[in-house]
């Protein structure tokens, strides 16, 4: 839980997450714990996620807009988003909107969530 918005909160530890199938996986913990938001660890994303030629981030992002369940992924990507101009549209473009986030920390999605902006759509 964040704050009164129900979030999952994923450890560092655990299975990567690089399919549909991981997703789903995901959302059916996030429902079991009655979360509106999922909090993943950068850490568990394969690194497919951030090349997005290979679809894996679209396709694992649609499935959480799908079920109305927003992915939060959270953690430094700088290093990621350096070499790859697309996926730092992609943050920036996710960033704006209520589906998919990318924060730093939990502190950082705390205070977004805190601002009323926590409705995925």
């Amino acid at each position: 839980m964040t704050g009164e918005v129900p979030v999952l909160v994923c450890p560092a530890e655990g299975p990567a997450v690089r399919s549909t199938q991981d997703a789903l996986d995901l959302l059916g913990e996030a429902f079991a714990a009655g979360a509106v938001w999922v909090a993943l660890p950068v850490e568990r994303l394969d690194p497919d996620f951030f090349r997005l030629r290979t679809r894996v981030a679209g396709e694992i992002a649609q499935k959480f807009v799908q079920y109305k369940v927003g992915l939060a992924i959270v953690g430094d990507i700088s290093e990621q988003v350096a070499e790859s101009s697309a996926l730092g549209d992609l943050v920036r473009e996710s960033n704006r909107g209520r589906a998919l986030w990318f924060v730093d920390d939990l502190a950082q999605l705390r205070k977004r969530l805190g601002g009323g902006d926590h409705a995925p759509s």
